[in-house]
């Protein structure tokens, strides 16, 4: 499958997915003017060592990988609206609590809470644009047009936090909790204008069916019942899975996929050797990337580079404008290729991104540069290819539980605080880049098997 980048593509984004575009803007931008600083905070502020740093980052993350995966595999059965509002109202409290913490077990804590509802939004927000958008290639584009707007926010924050006096205060977590104050308010809006329209399509098309098969004397009451059976057929997430209420066997093909066993969807996935691969593949992927955000930042600070702040701001930038400049293009560039062909390109460009990043000098300001941008030219290419994957290998009543198990790529981000903070202690900056272009070299192997692995018969679970 092709992927398409039109116009045409854009104009049919219902107005749920403009709505998520623009609170990944808001709520990114606010994030990324002190999140990335975290590390500087702790060292400075507790002078803690390379491990005890990770360790802090690492503890919190790892938990919040199992609550991704409990959490989005609970969307399919009790709804996504549901669990968007709490993973929201989880936000506002972590993150302004985040703003006044002032010892190691505060930030230990409230960390936690802040790496909880991050790793259950993203999957939450991926498994919900799935449910709205039926066409697999506008639901492609959606997810790269999310991906772009997550780092059009992480462009402007940093920037706009150097210019407001803001970057790596610890009271700028309180604009984070504010931003998802306003997101939910436009979520709670959408949900209900999403629920509306679906409704309003149901009845419609069930009253057209009715009145060309119902007699004059029986039309009304028929269409009166259309309209309850379509009202009924709303799931959880307020998404209409049925246009024609009048029909028995989608009816109840439907609400058979909404309520699979809790047990079906753990033996489904322990039989997906293919998904299992590709988490493991992913985890080392993620582990590699992390480091820029922890691991480079400690690195670059007990090292004393100069213009410390400048360059970490500048490379969080320069990171996120290269994606937002290149990601449509290479999106155009590499629609020839199939999915796992364009994640072994942007493997490679990883390896070469690591090898720059081991020998580069500690006072060549631009050599870091110029290492960030061939690494996020690897990260355009790789983040939204992977999410695609999972999306066309997960069967529709199972999306929620996919891209929960795809949550386990975070595992790779909660082990990369902590793993790179032992080898910069023990070995140093140059052996944990290099380290991460080894581990790149087993990621291509690992995707050049996918295609060999089992899959389950996914006929054979059926509904309880």
């Amino acid at each position: 499958m092709h992927s398409d980048v039109s116009w045409q593509r854009f104009k049919q984004f219902p107005r749920l997915m403009w709505i998520f575009l623009f609170g990944s803007f808001i709520t990114r931008g606010s994030y990324y003017m002190v999140w990335p600083f975290l590390a500087v905070i702790l060292y400075e502020k507790f002078a803690l060592s390379a491990t005890e740093v990770g360790m802090v980052l690492s503890s919190a993350a790892i938990i919040s990988v199992f609550t991704s995966f409990v959490g989005s595999s609970l969307s399919d059965r009790i709804g996504r609206h549901k669990l968007m509002y709490l993973t929201g109202i989880l936000y506002i409290i972590s993150f302004s609590l985040l703003a006044e913490a002032n010892s190691v077990e505060g930030y230990v804590v409230v960390m936690t809470f802040c790496s909880m509802a991050t790793s259950l939004w993203r999957p939450l927000t991926s498994a919900a644009i799935g449910d709205i958008i039926a066409d697999p290639k506008t639901r492609e584009l959606a997810m790269q047009s999310l991906y772009f707007i997550v780092n059009v926010g992480c462009a402007v924050g940093p920037m706009l936090g150097v210019w407001l006096g803001l970057t790596g205060k610890q009271s700028s977590f309180y604009l984070t909790a504010v931003a998802f104050a306003v997101l939910l308010a436009l979520l709670y809006w959408g949900f209900n204008h999403q629920t509306r329209q679906d409704v309003a399509l149901a009845a419609g098309a069930s009253s057209n069916d009715n009145l060309s098969d119902a007699t004059s004397g029986t039309e009304s009451d028929g269409a009166s019942g259309c309209v309850n059976d379509c009202v009924n057929d709303i799931t959880s997430d307020g998404v209409n899975r049925s246009v024609n209420a009048s029909s028995t066997d989608v009816e109840t093909s439907t609400k058979k996929a909404a309520v699979v066993s809790r047990k079906q969807i753990v033996a489904i996935l322990l039989q997906d050797k293919l998904l299992q691969c590709l988490i493991f593949a992913n985890i080392l992927c993620m582990f590699i990337y992390a480091q820029m955000d922890s691991s480079l930042i400690q690195y670059l600070t007990r090292a004393g580079a100069p213009d410390l702040l400048t360059l970490i701001s500048g490379m969080i930038f320069t990171n996120a404008m290269v994606i937002i400049s290149t990601q449509f293009l290479l999106l155009k560039l590499m629609a020839r290729f199939p999915l796992v062909k364009r994640i072994q390109i942007g493997l490679l460009l990883l390896i070469c991104s690591q090898i720059w990043l081991a020998f580069n000098p500690l006072d060549l300001f631009w050599g870091w540069i110029g290492a960030i941008v061939v690494m996020s030219v690897a990260e355009t290419i790789l983040f939204p290819t992977m999410n695609v994957h999972i999306d066309r290998l997960a069967p529709d009543h199972l999306r929620g539980a996919y891209f929960g198990a795809a949550s386990f790529y975070d595992l790779g981000f909660a082990l990369a605080p902590l793993g790179g903070g032992i080898i910069l202690d023990h070995f140093g900056g140059q052996w944990l880049f290099l380290t991460g272009a080894a581990l790149s070299v087993l990621v291509i192997y690992l995707y050049s098997i996918l295609d060999r692995l089992p899959r389950p018969d996914f006929a054979m679970f059926k509904a309880d």
